[in-house]
């Protein structure tokens, strides 16, 4: 039993190195637009593509020895649904893929003899393809069948960018379709859109011009953000963007979903902290934990209801001096000077706070949580 396993860890290196090579897929393409008429006139970065991902997701099976995921079979439905409206017939599809499994295992058959792997293994390797190529085409042909045939406003960058930030399998073979590799990772980048200097800066990034290596991307609007997955780290010109760029990485491809939810958290963590420009979540990381719990805020805020009740109408005045007084590292002069008050107005606000909260905003701790309380409530009277 050792020595099949061992064989078959073999043969799994053996297709790791054949996807690897740098000549083969460019003459799959090759093939592929010379055998079928209909993909000629596709660009080659669409087909190389889709090539590359359909290949990663095979390897990615013979080496677990099992039928397809739904993450890979999801791919699998947006590349029929890519045919279909751009008006290529499944048997076109189904066609093309032939091709390259035929390149594939003609140079896999080549290579595993003369490292000795065992023809039984590559008969196993083979039967186990064949399975996982049946689910395949099953679920191409039923994609393609079902997909509209008109552009509606399909944005392919966009539907990517869906996939890249779900993370798991869905991303690493988004980011294998679209040819994004990077051996220092990848990034994810959140701003607000409307300002032209943070859009400029992430298209540059997304063009490989402002990353480690010229690692490229991708950048579309996601939920009322625009969003850029680049790959390698990314590198603003002196003075960088206008506004908050909001900064996670770097992580493994499967790992963008999270670190999409973290740069996206950076946004108003650092627009509450008065930053500017790209800012990476590790130096917000705690105002990032306070503002996404918006649970704990509200128990909060009940705790401290009677409190906020004796301050009445001041509430609001003693809420945005105590929370100034600390982002100003307790600097009462300071405050005064930007709120246009005494010092001792300063002081009193914050000695008020303490008396009707019990909170000692001098303390570290009870400079956390008096700071949250006081977001909140500012949150809550709209200020």
């Amino acid at each position: 039993m050792k020595a099949e396993e061992h064989d078959w860890q073999a043969f799994v290196d053996l297709i790791e190195r054949v996807l690897a090579d740098e000549d083969l897929l460019p003459q799959v393409v090759a093939a592929v637009r010379s055998h079928v008429q209909e993909s000629a006139t596709l660009p080659v970065s669409d087909i190389t593509g889709h090539t590359r991902v359909l290949l990663t997701a095979a390897a990615r099976a013979l080496a677990g020895r099992r039928a397809p995921t739904e993450a890979e079979l999801t791919v699998v439905e947006q590349l029929a649904v890519t045919r279909a409206r751009q008006g290529i017939p499944i048997d076109v599809v189904l066609g093309s893929v032939r091709i390259s499994e035929r390149a594939i295992w003609a140079r896999a058959r080549e290579l595993s003899e003369a490292a000795g792997i065992p023809a039984e293994r590559v008969l196993d390797a083979r039967e186990l393809y064949d399975d996982w190529a049946d689910a395949v085409r099953a679920r191409l042909i039923r994609a393609h069948r079902e997909a509209p045939r008109q552009h509606d406003g399909w944005d392919r960058d966009a539907e990517s960018m869906r996939r890249l930030l779900e993370g798991g399998s869905a991303a690493a073979l988004a980011a294998a379709e679209r040819g994004f590799t990077s051996g220092t990772g990848f990034w994810v980048l959140v701003t607000r859109p409307g300002d032209p200097a943070s859009a400029t800066a992430l298209r540059r990034l997304t063009e490989g011009r402002s990353t480690e290596g010229g690692g490229r991307g991708l950048a579309a609007v996601v939920d009322d953000t625009l969003v850029a997955v680049v790959a390698g780290r990314p590198a603003f010109g002196s003075g960088g963007a206008g506004q908050v760029v909001g900064i996670a990485g770097p992580v493994v491809a499967e790992e963008l979903g999270l670190a999409h939810r973290l740069a996206a958290a950076t946004v108003p963590a650092a627009e509450v902290s008065g930053l500017s420009g790209p800012v990476h979540i590790s130096a917000v990381a705690p105002a990032v934990a306070l503002l996404s719990r918006t649970d704990l805020a509200a128990a909060l805020t009940a705790h401290h209801r009677s409190g906020h009740a004796q301050l009445g109408p001041a509430a609001g005045a003693v809420a945005r001096t105590v929370r100034a007084w600390l982002e100003a590292d307790r600097d009462a002069a300071s405050v005064a000077r930007t709120l246009y008050v005494h010092e001792n107005t300063v002081r009193n606000r914050v000695q008020r706070f303490s008396t009707v909260t019990g909170i000692d905003p001098h303390s570290t701790f009870g400079g956390i949580t008096a700071w949250w309380l006081c977001h909140a409530w500012t949150v809550d009277a709209g200020a």
